[in-house]
This record gives structure tokens, C-alpha cells and sequence, in this order.
């Protein structure tokens, strides 16, 4: 671990870099305050910062305040969220907004305590609020700081892994500046989103590489240590899009728990069963054609999942009452503000 003096050069040299080349135009860094610094932190959580910007302007322009998204229904937010994956972050959003409201009046409270009990905030989320918004010290380590912190230390060993990611916290804490708090957050966050990337990292130009432990050693792209790979499982379905005779597209919501909690997707069934058993058994009446498309694949974290996609027409609209709050006929060229799951969008893109 370094010394304290080293701390205190390394978070001056890391705030003379971002004065003069760090980004300072995302929309996130305009307007600052804790509702647009938690929107943007947990949007940016395993996903990159181009694809987070339009939702992110897109989000902010719908529900623009935390009591906004307070009252805003379950699917508004699904359907703002709609394409970014990882589905439990909006959920979390949704009902943190509503805690933060009833508990807090609308004002988010400004320690990191207090913030990591809300849900989906997590200790390095915490700590940005903290730092960005209210501009009070507090230490962060997302992927970003990881990667930084893990190499100019030689930190080795999967960021994972409760001892390294401890080895890690630590270090952060020692760097963290008590001035300049903000700055030093989103300049850290920079190093590592420009500068100290995973394969192709920029030392040449990086304001720590004198004193970068890795760097000196050539590991770079060894460090940090990787998370070890497992074989995920393969699981499959039949999705079936039924289309009714005004060219509607019967969709079904999930559960609000689990994998697509609260999104609406297609109707589902094992592979081996009978797709047009299932037309007649649940909407009283035999397909009039059915066309079968190409398997893909959608991945998940914990495993892949197969799809077979079958593409159903009926003859007429289902005389069977549906159960409003769980199902319903989406008009592609009407659609409705919902949440979709993403490879159900994918698959609507191919009938349009």
C-alpha cells in the first residue's frame, strides 16, 4: 500500500489529467444532483457510455424528478428501460424512487449508510452519490477504478473474490482526496472508461504511469484477474407470436420476480409440445398457418437460452376473455408504453 504523500500526488495528478482531458459534456455531468447521478450510475452498470446516453436523455425527459418516477406506473419504467438488460436495476430504481419519497420526503439522504440500504444501491453507487452530488468524501470502486486500482497496485486475483475486492476498497479509501471530491469521482471513472481500458490500455499517455505497478511489469492485460469462466447451461423454448386478425401480437407479462420480471414477451412453451395444441387449448381455436423461423440464441449471465420462434396466424379474433393485467394484443404500429424483453423487440423488428 502506498504512503499516505502518494495518495494525495496520485489524486492531484488524476484531477490535473481530467482538468485538461477528461469528458466533462456527458449529459449526466450537466445539472448535477443526486437523482440524475443515481439514474446514470445504475444505468451505466455493466453497460457502455454511448449506449447508456439516449436512455439515459430519454429517462430524464419522461420522469425528469425522483417523484416522478415515484408515480409512474411499473411498465412506463420497464418500457424506458427497455434494451439496456439487467431488468432488476429499473425495478430497483422504481422502488427506491418510491422508499425515497416516502421515507425521505424526496430528498435522498447524503451518506453512503444510508443510501446502500436503499435497494439496488450498492456501496460504490453509494459513494458516488455521495461524492458527485453532494460533494461530500466517499470512496468509489466500480468496474472502471477496479482495473485502475488492481493494476497500479499489482492487485492480483478476481476483483470477485471478497479478499481482493477488500484489498481493493482499501486502497480506494487511501486515495480518495477530501477536496475536489466530485472531480476526482468522475476522473477516476475516465481513467478507466479512456485511458486504462481492458485490451488496449493507453499508458503512454496515462498521468499514473510512472508509478503504475503493472505498467513497470508489463501485466496490464492480466490485471485485474479474470472471473473464472464456467460452461453455462443451454435451455430452449418455443415462443410463439400469434398474431390475431387485425394483426395484433398476443404477449403475456412475467412474473415480477425472476429472468424478464414484469416485462411482457411472448408466449412461451416447451419445445416439445404441440403449437397449435396450444392455440386451441388457450384461445379456442386451430391456427390458420404457422410458419417456423431460425433458432437464435439470447445469453444471459447463467446460462443461454435457445429460442424457436413460431409465428402463428388466427382466422379470427379469440373469443376467450383474457385476464387483463397479464395479457394483452399489441399493435405494432400503435404500440403501447410496456416493457419488452429484448429478444422479443428483436423479433417484432422482423414483422415490421
Amino acid at each position: 500500500m502506498t504512503k499516505a504523500r502518494d495518495s494525495i500526488n496520485i489524486s492531484k495528478r488524476v484531477l490535473q489529467w481530467f482538468d485538461h482531458s477528461g469528458r466533462k459534456d456527458l449529459p449526466w455531468q450537466q445539472d448535477i444532483n443526486p437523482y440524475r447521478v443515481w439514474v446514470s450510475e445504475i444505468m451505466l452498470q455493466q453497460t457502455q457510455v454511448s449506449t447508456v446516453i439516449p436512455y439515459f436523455l430519454r429517462f430524464m425527459e419522461e420522469l425528469p424528478t425522483v417523484t416522478a418516477l415515484a408515480a409512474a406506473s411499473e411498465d412506463q419504467v420497464l418500457h424506458l428501460w427497455t434494451g439496456l438488460g439487467y431488468y432488476s436495476r429499473a425495478r430497483n430504481l422504481h422502488k427506491t424512487a418510491r422508499l425515497v419519497c416516502d421515507e425521505y420526503q424526496g430528498e435522498f439522504p447524503n451518506t453512503v449508510e444510508q443510501l446502500s440500504d436503499l435497494p439496488g444501491i450498492g456501496r460504490s453507487t453509494a459513494g458516488a452519490i455521495v461524492s458527485i452530488a453532494f460533494q461530500l468524501p466517499a470512496a468509489i470502486l466500480d468496474g472502471n477504478v477496479k482495473r485502475v486500482l488492481a493494476r497500479f497496485h499489482a492487485i492480483e486475483g478476481w476483483p470477485g473474490q471478497t479478499a481482493v475486492l477488500k484489498n481493493l476498497w482499501q486502497v480506494a479509501e487511501a486515495h480518495a482526496p477530501t477536496q475536489r471530491v466530485a472531480d476526482y469521482s468522475q476522473a477516476m471513472m475516465d481513467l478507466g472508461a479512456t485511458l486504462c481500458t481492458r485490451s488496449k490500455p493507453a499508458c503512454p499517455l496515462c498521468p499514473l504511469n510512472k508509478d503504475c505497478s503493472a505498467h513497470k511489469l508489463g501485466t496490464q492485460l492480466e490485471l485485474p484477474g479474470k472471473k473464472p469462466r464456467k460452461k453455462l447451461p443451454v435451455k430452449t423454448t418455443q415462443m410463439l407470436i400469434i398474431k390475431n386478425a387485425d394483426d395484433e401480437l398476443l404477449l403475456e407479462k412475467r412474473p415480477p420476480t425472476g429472468i424478464w420480471g414484469g416485462l411482457w414477451v411472448f408466449p412461451q412453451i416447451a419445445t416439445e409440445e404441440n403449437a397449435s395444441q396450444y392455440c386451441e387449448d388457450t384461445l379456442g381455436q386451430a391456427p390458420l398457418t404457422i410458419d417456423r423461423w431460425d433458432n437464435y440464441r439470447h445469453t444471459f449471465s447463467h446460462y443461454h437460452l435457445e429460442i424457436s420462434p413460431v409465428v402463428i396466424t388466427l382466422k379470427t379474433a379469440p373469443s376467450i376473455v383474457m385476464e387483463a393485467d397479464q395479457q394483452l394484443w399489441y399493435n405494432l404500429h400503435q404500440p403501447a408504453t410496456i416493457g419488452l424483453a429484448a429478444p422479443i423487440k428483436k423479433l417484432m423488428a422482423r414483422l415490421i
